[in-house]
């Protein structure tokens, strides 16, 4: 979800020209990131539910037909015409499976730095009672990246085992697997749930800032939420995950005041703000602690319209993740002390800092889910890695899981590769049936109060 926007060629010259000198400072040594995968005891293998196991086989066929649809549909996080339709699609599939639906308009806080109150993709939420022990919520996103027209360009098709199109990694085909467990479960008249809910939210992609508070109230209202982000990467060297962290991040804006002048005849009067915002970017590199997980990377900046003007304002915008919420504190705290050494004098700087999405922390009913899951896996005689540290990422698990009732678990999607690229996303065929399988599994046994905390 990164951008890059350097205009004019003064801005690219004079920021390469500054990063390379940059470059050639000397840099403090970093500590080594510990393993992004924390050893977990091991869970015994629990029984195949051998009838359950060949349903979820013989829907592969008509899986693959709704990621067809879901894919064939344009749905950037901006393409609200595209988001109308979609949602209008997955709404009518989970009421013929029964379920009570809302469509839910959402818009964005009118103090978020880029989307200042602007209307957002709607969200999906949809309800059934039921007659078990606990709440169980599954959540998918169905907006994408990408700007309407580039659907051509990868169009669904199959080749082999990898199923391409435009946005079927993240996250069309969570939305898939979340319509076939409801509509499996409905074929089999399962209801011991106490109730089961679903949410497709419209803006995952630009942080959730309008489904973001509506995500936490769920979490706290359910037993157990199950995230349908891709569940591991496709390529030889991945396998089959769920996750139990991922990170927090936040949006920095900063803003250069200076003076302009003729950059020929007289720049000595005026105050550079390019230059200014390129030493406070520079500055900020050693900000980072990689064994934290704390990073900050400037995607964005503009300055300056005209070439032989020195630049008055100078504007750039950063991504910081970090794997909790306090050390975005001081990441914050390090930035506003920075901006009080400057460059140029004169010059102002205003900086503002946005915690866009929190940290995805679990607790102990999610680390109950994560080992009963393995069990299931297990079962089937594939092995599932049980992921505790979060590797830069942020989904809305976490939203889900600030204040929960129970456990929150992520990664419930299908393995996959070359998500938020434009030529070759894909998701694995052979990953539909096992994964259909856990996910309804889980849905049962956690509404059943099978699995204990």
């Amino acid at each position: 979800m990164s951008f890059v926007s350097l205009r004019p060629s003064l801005l690219a010259g004079a920021l390469a020209s500054a990063l390379l000198l940059g470059a050639c400072a000397p840099m403090a040594p970093k500590a080594a990131a510990p393993a992004a995968t924390a050893a977990a005891p091991a869970q015994a293998a629990l029984p195949v539910d051998a009838a359950l196991r060949a349903q979820t086989q013989a829907e592969v066929g008509a899986y693959l037909k709704t990621l067809e649809t879901l894919v064939g549909i344009e749905s950037g996080s901006r393409d609200l015409e595209g988001l109308r339709q979609l949602s209008g699609t997955v709404a009518e599939r989970l009421r013929k499976a029964g379920m009570q639906v809302e469509i839910k308009p959402t818009r964005a806080p009118g103090f978020h730095p880029q989307l200042k109150g602007a209307e957002l993709g709607s969200m999906v939420y949809a309800t059934r009672k039921g007659t078990g022990a606990k709440k169980v919520l599954l959540i998918a996103h169905m907006d994408t990246v990408y700007p309407r027209g580039m659907g051509a360009k990868q169009p669904f098709r199959i080749d082999g085992d990898r199923a391409y199109g435009l946005g079927i990694a993240d996250d069309k085909q969570g939305v898939a697997l979340i319509l076939h467990v409801v509509e499996l479960l409905a074929r089999n008249g399962f209801n011991d749930y106490a109730e089961l809910g679903v949410l497709i939210n419209g803006d995952e992609e630009v942080g959730s800032p309008g489904s973001g508070p509506f995500l936490t109230e769920l979490g706290s209202a359910y037993d157990a939420v199950f995230s349908f982000e891709g569940g591991g990467s496709a390529t030889a060297q991945g396998g089959d995950m769920v996750r139990l962290a991922t990170s927090s991040i936040a949006i920095v804006e900063m803003k250069v005041t200076g003076k302009a002048s003729h950059a020929g005849a007289a720049p000595e009067q005026g105050r550079n703000a390019l230059y200014e915002l390129a030493h406070q970017m520079l500055k900020s590199r050693q900000f980072g602690d990689p064994a934290k997980g704390l990073q900050i990377n400037w995607t964005v900046a503009n300055a300056g319209n005209s070439r032989n003007v020195i630049p008055a304002e100078a504007t750039a915008v950063a991504d910081v993740r970090s794997l909790t919420n306090a050390d975005l504190d001081l990441m914050e705290a390090s930035l506003k002390k920075s901006i009080e050494d400057k460059l140029i004098p004169d010059t102002k700087i205003d900086l503002t800092f946005y915690r866009s999405r929190p940290a995805f922390v679990s607790n102990a009913a999610s680390r109950a889910l994560a080992q009963h899951a393995r069990g299931l896996y297990g079962g089937l005689d594939m092995p599932l890695e049980i992921r505790e540290r979060a590797t830069g990422g942020g989904t809305d698990a976490a939203f889900a899981g600030l204040r929960p009732r129970g456990g929150v678990l992520e990664s419930f999607g299908l393995r996959g590769f070359g998500a938020h690229s434009n030529d070759d996303e894909y998701v694995l065929v052979s990953n539909v049936a096992p994964r259909l399988y856990l996910a309804a599994r889980m849905v049962m046994d956690t509404g059943r109060g099978q699995v204990g905390w």
